[in-house]
């Protein structure tokens, strides 16, 4: 099972989600799939919300991950 994961980041703090890749990716492989897949779904739901994104990447072969935000480094 892959260990590599990826944040995707909201404006929001609460729609921030994270998932673990697929092995069967390269790194701008995955950033230009995971993003192809998102316009996709901007194209075919106007009204889509974090959730159905983790949905399709479900689809696609990725695993959302519980995680707790912390603290704001910066």
């Amino acid at each position: 099972m892959s260990k590599r994961l990826m944040v995707l980041p909201a404006k929001d703090p609460g729609a921030i989600r994270l998932v673990r890749v697929p092995d069967d990716f390269e790194s701008q492989e995955l950033f230009r799939h995971v993003t192809g897949l998102i316009a996709q779904l901007e194209q075919d739901n106007p009204d889509y919300s974090p959730d159905d994104i983790v949905a399709l990447l479900e689809d696609n072969g990725f695993e959302p991950v519980d995680f707790v935000l912390g603290p704001a480094l910066d």
